[in-house]
């Protein structure tokens, strides 16, 4: 199979493929007891990140396990934080927690460094595109700015992000500086990523959902066109998915704003209007991953009608957010022989 073209990278590129290539987002992750036994050795979950052997191994364990048609570098999106020496740890069943960052925290962060202390991702990077198999698409991936800011304001996850909504309200220079800052260090690491070997890169918006009108173009908009702006500068040929969870109708323009070239689409978006942006260019998604934990007809049903309204068209398949840890891995054979299995004529 050397000789095939990497698949993802076709629809990237605007090719229809039957079926459509696959991937999952967190495909490597804990509802994989491979992935629980390596994440034991690694100690930490940033330790876990940063050794190039370990996330290797984990990355490339969902591809043995089904062949999926891309690899997504095993990392996360507060490595940047953590360069930035915010002191990101992660609490067990309770997610990330940091330093919370303030006024005087942005205008003194400290950027030297950092790509230096992100060494070890692209050491990853190049060790998983040498032991991948040469028809599968690697990918690499940081956070959005927006996304990564909500993080460093609160110090940990919430739910609507009211924190980092409110800091925009009462400091928009400091806000607008910390925006800038990630997104030009965002920029930075994934032309590394790309050098390094990765075929194409996703940058993750999870918390777009939460933004309103103008602070969606602000937040959301302006600082990823930025990153996309500067990687393609320095790197004509990069191709690179957005995905801006949440988003609904502001997704209407984002490709055109920002200049991805794919955008992912969560599950919450109608596939009416996703056949529509579909118009514009490639689409990403859009499983709800509680069908994965369910499986059964739920499964069967989500994703026949993804494919019969998305599927004649640029389409790589994907869930609408993270596989979950609940999920059961034999689901997820079912959901990969579905779409691979299934061609909808006309």
């Amino acid at each position: 199979m050397a000789g095939e073209g990497r698949k993802v990278l076709d629809v990237l590129n605007g090719a229809s493929l039957s079926p459509p290539p696959i991937w999952l987002m967190r495909q490597a992750g804990r509802y994989l007891p491979e992935y629980r036994a390596t994440r034991a050795k690694a100690g930490s979950f940033l330790s876990l990140c940063y050794a190039p052997d370990l996330a290797t191994e984990v990355t490339l364990q969902p591809i043995r396990r089904y062949g999926f048609d891309a690899a997504i570098l095993f990392s996360d999106i507060l490595v940047i934080p953590d360069a930035l020496k915010r002191n990101v740890h992660f609490v067990e069943g309770s997610g990330p927690r940091m330093d919370p960052i303030d006024e005087a925290g942005i205008s003194a962060l400290d950027q030297a460094g950092v790509l230096d202390h992100l060494a070890p991702v692209m050491q990853a990077v190049r060790q998983i595109r040498a032991e991948l198999p040469q028809e599968t698409t690697l990918l690499g991936f940081c956070g959005a700015p927006w996304t990564v800011a909500t993080y460093m304001i609160a110090g940990h996850g919430t739910s609507d992000q009211a924190p980092a909504r409110l800091f925009g309200y009462r400091h928009p220079e400091a806000f607008a500086h910390l925006l800038a800052v990630l997104a030009e260090l965002s920029a930075d690491y994934l032309v590394r990523q790309i050098d390094a070997g990765a075929d194409a890169v996703q940058i993750f918006d999870s918390w777009a959902g939460v933004l309103g009108e103008a602070e969606f173009e602000a937040y959301a908009i302006e600082p990823v066109a930025r990153i996309i702006r500067s990687v393609k500068a320095r790197r004509p040929q990069a191709k690179i998915i957005a995905f801006a969870k949440g988003a609904g109708l502001n997704l209407r323009h984002y490709r055109q704003k920002t200049g991805a070239d794919m955008i992912g689409l969560d599950w919450s978006v109608p596939l009416s209007f996703a056949a529509e942006l579909q118009k514009d260019g490639p689409v990403q998604g859009n499983l709800d991953p509680m069908r994965v934990v369910a499986g059964g007809r739920a499964l069967d049903d989500g994703v026949d009608a993804i494919l019969q309204v998305l599927g004649q068209g640029p389409l790589v398949f994907n869930l609408g957010h993270g596989i979950t840890p609940e999920a059961n891995p034999e689901h997820v054979t079912q959901l990969v022989n579905r779409v691979r299995g299934l061609h909808h004529g006309g």
